[in-house]
């Protein structure tokens, strides 16, 4: 005879996850849980939810690199309990820092004799970088206007009004006054001439970026240390320049060797770039360097000694993981000068591709350039009736993460689209979205108006109630813009905050 006994409800090990009570009964958001529950079912939870979750390869608003080799995912693996700062207790990782640090400062063309070690620090990313950078600019100044017996209270930076916001950042959290130079139409980068009108004794320096995220262009690094130059002869200032090549940093090298916009010229002093951008690695990884070891104040520099051995510090944050300073080594050496030359270049004319297939469409105005970052950005060529908010939204449907957005001031009436060409998308995936672009255009196209028209209606009537005012084309792109900008705020108030 045969016994059998009824699993009681603690009897985890014999039920399925999907039998079990855990997927029934809701889980505590936002309190820690009174009890345990088995470690198949907090799997299964987190990664169920998780399955709603965009596709990171299909993420064409991020930079961040979404693939690397299997060989470098079990470096990661392998490295993931190492903190960083423990140097004593990991020298070799410390070494792989170290020699990434290098490698960068050469590709950059810093001005090293043999054998003579590089000045910089692996960062979390180029936002951490940038403070680092921002924070020696400034006690330089500091150090300089104290000696002279002037007031150094009041510092300013110099950027264009395209800097990505960490820059915002700095200058709040530092105080430091932030002096932007405002774009225009058909130009959304920063003006070196206007940039270097606006700088004065209290500049701790003026901020050039290799490759704008709003359209990916190259700001005219060498045009704006020529006339910085001359400033600086004229009125006895030694105002420096800080290149933000968050993402141009490692693909101007490989694409435009001849460009000069590194430590060729005299006035860059430091020099920043995001490891896990165009460096290939995943998100946690950025590099700063400085031209030379006079650039870095010592004051700044902090050594400790309660993990072993006496260690120079100087980043923002302490510890941090291992894993992506190791998987940059692997890049820099698995592809080498030849391998990331072959990987831009093959991201550049996928770009090309893209942007041919939207110009075969006849719908749109291309906005970004071929020499820059490889992305595409582009706006409507007419937008009375469906906006590249319509499109941005709709493309989900099919995977894609498109994102639209405005230009900053004095170009917000401008909304553009924006494709950012990464290693892992190829020209396949190129094509495929064009299609599904022109899938969406003709699918609002063959749509009243209804969203679009309704909020511009609305917009005008508030401004001019009872007259009929034709307006502009330009006018109308505002009110639109406006609009929906309006939309999308009230929809993510009823979301809530989490």
């Amino acid at each position: 005879m045969v016994l059998s006994k009824t699993a009681s409800q603690s009897d985890v090990s014999v039920h399925s996850t999907f039998g079990s009570r855990y997927v029934r009964d809701s889980l505590p958001r936002f309190k820690l849980p009174d009890n345990s529950i088995p470690k198949e079912a907090a799997y299964q939870i987190i990664n169920d939810e998780l399955m709603l979750d965009g596709n990171p390869r299909l993420n064409l608003a991020s930079f961040v690199t979404t693939w690397m080799e299997p060989e470098c995912d079990k470096l990661i693996m392998a490295a993931i309990n190492k903190n960083y700062v423990d140097m004593d207790e990991y020298p070799v990782t410390t070494e792989l820092q170290n020699r990434c640090v290098n490698i960068i400062a050469h590709l950059f063309n810093a001005p090293l004799e043999d054998g003579q070690a590089a000045v910089g620090v692996g960062t979390v990313g180029s936002s951490e970088a940038i403070m680092l950078a921002g924070l020696a600019f400034k006690r330089k100044w500091q150090n300089k206007m104290k000696e002279l017996g002037k007031p150094y209270d009041k510092p300013n930076i110099v950027t264009g009004a395209n800097v990505q916001v960490c820059w915002e950042k700095f200058a709040r959290y530092f105080e430091v006054e932030l002096k932007e130079v405002k774009l225009r139409d058909g130009y959304y980068v920063m003006d070196p001439e206007k940039a270097v009108e606006i700088v004065d004794e209290n500049t701790i320096c003026v901020a050039a970026i290799l490759g704008s995220t709003l359209n990916g262009e190259f700001e005219d690094v060498k045009l704006l240390n020529d006339l910085l130059l001359k400033k600086n002869k004229e009125t006895g200032w030694d105002t420096p320049i800080h290149v933000d090549a968050a993402s141009g940093g490692f693909i101007a090298p490989f694409l435009y060797p001849e460009l000069e916009w590194d430590f060729r010229l005299p006035l860059v002093k430091s020099i920043n770039v995001s490891g896990h951008k165009y460096g290939l690695v995943y998100a946690g990884i950025g590099w700063v360097v400085w031209r030379t070891k006079t650039d870095l104040p010592e004051e700044l520099i902090f050594h400790i000694n309660y993990l072993g051995a006496d260690q120079p510090t100087f980043t923002l944050n302490f510890s941090k993981g291992s894993s992506q300073v190791i998987a940059q080594y692997y890049q820099l050496i698995r592809l080498g000068y030849e391998g990331y030359q072959n990987i831009m270049e093959n991201c550049q004319e996928n770009a090309m591709v893209l942007k041919q297939g939207l110009e075969r469409t006849g719908r749109f105005n291309i906005i970004s350039k071929d020499h820059g970052v490889p992305l595409v950005a582009f706006s409507l060529k007419d937008s009375t009736r469906h906006n590249e908010f319509e499109i941005s939204e709709t493309l989900r449907r099919f995977g894609w993460i498109v994102p639209a957005y405005t230009m900053p001031p004095d170009a917000q009436h401008v909304t553009v689209l924006r494709v950012v060409i990464r290693e892992d998308f190829s020209r396949t995936l190129a094509e495929r979205l064009v299609l599904d672009i022109e899938k969406v255009v003709h699918e609002l196209d063959s749509l009243p108006a209804r969203v679009t028209e309704k909020l511009a209606a609305t917009a005008v009537m508030e401004e001019h109630p009872p007259a009929v005012v034709k307006k502009t084309a330009i006018q109308v792109q505002r009110e639109i813009t406006a609009a929906w900008r309006k939309l999308v705020a009230d929809k993510k108030k009823t979301n809530g905050v989490c």
